[in-house]
């Protein structure tokens, strides 16, 4: 993690890593109403999942989400370096009810703040070494699996079979291998996410702090 002092002209990098279902976005939610929406680059890691549509329809459904080889690195750290010179970036847009990456894309101008939030951010070392403040959400899981659930169905058209299936086949075991470990490389670890208020009052401090040391 390079020091603030050595990128007094650059933007702050925020990682936001957790389980699928631990409050992330909660916690994303709070830093952009705080800090403002106009101030902060959200990247989400989800949105960069390879795009698959060139599989039959048989085969995406089967893909394996949960795994670093799902997610494209490559694209998030490209953009990030982007913004960090002061350039806006078309951001992927992903279909999570067909498997695919969407046509359309999100544009996203450059802030003194770059958020990037997804299970896998510390997964790569590539991604951690850009961040200056790394959070990790840690909740229990069986209501990170209640959330997962009810967040599929509702949001991207799943049914309770096919969610089921996913979360015994590949969230669960990937969360194991992957997503848990990283935890060690948090600067900060959150339970209960975005209602823990004292975490989260410490949080935005220090990036109001690292803010005023930007002259940001």
């Amino acid at each position: 993690m390079t020091e603030p002092s050595d990128r007094l002209l650059n933007p702050i990098v925020v990682g936001i890593a957790g389980g699928s279902g631990s409050g992330k976005t909660t916690v994303v939610h709070r830093i952009l109403d705080r800090v403002g929406w106009d101030r902060i680059a959200y990247l989400p890691h989800d949105a960069y999942y390879k795009d698959a549509s060139h599989l039959p329809w048989e085969e995406r459904i089967h893909l394996n989400y949960d795994h670093p080889n799902s997610l494209d690195n490559d694209l998030l750290i490209e953009h990030i370096n982007l913004l960090m010179q002061g350039q806006a970036v078309d951001a992927p847009i992903y279909d999570f009810s067909r498997h695919i990456r969407s046509e359309k894309v999100r544009r996203v101008l450059p802030s003194p703040v770059i958020l990037v939030e997804g299970i896998l951010v510390f997964a790569d070392e590539r991604l951690r070494d850009m961040m200056d403040i790394k959070l990790y959400v840690d909740t229990p899981a069986d209501i990170r699996f209640i959330r997962r659930l009810l967040r599929d169905i509702n949001e991207r058209g799943r049914t309770v079979q096919s969610v089921v299936e996913q979360y015994q086949s590949t969230v669960r075991p990937m969360h194991m291998e992957f997503v848990e470990p990283s935890k060690v490389y948090a600067d900060i670890i959150i339970p209960e996410g975005g209602h823990n208020d004292v975490a989260m009052e410490m949080v935005i401090g220090r990036i109001e702090t690292l803010l005023a040391e930007h002259g940001a």
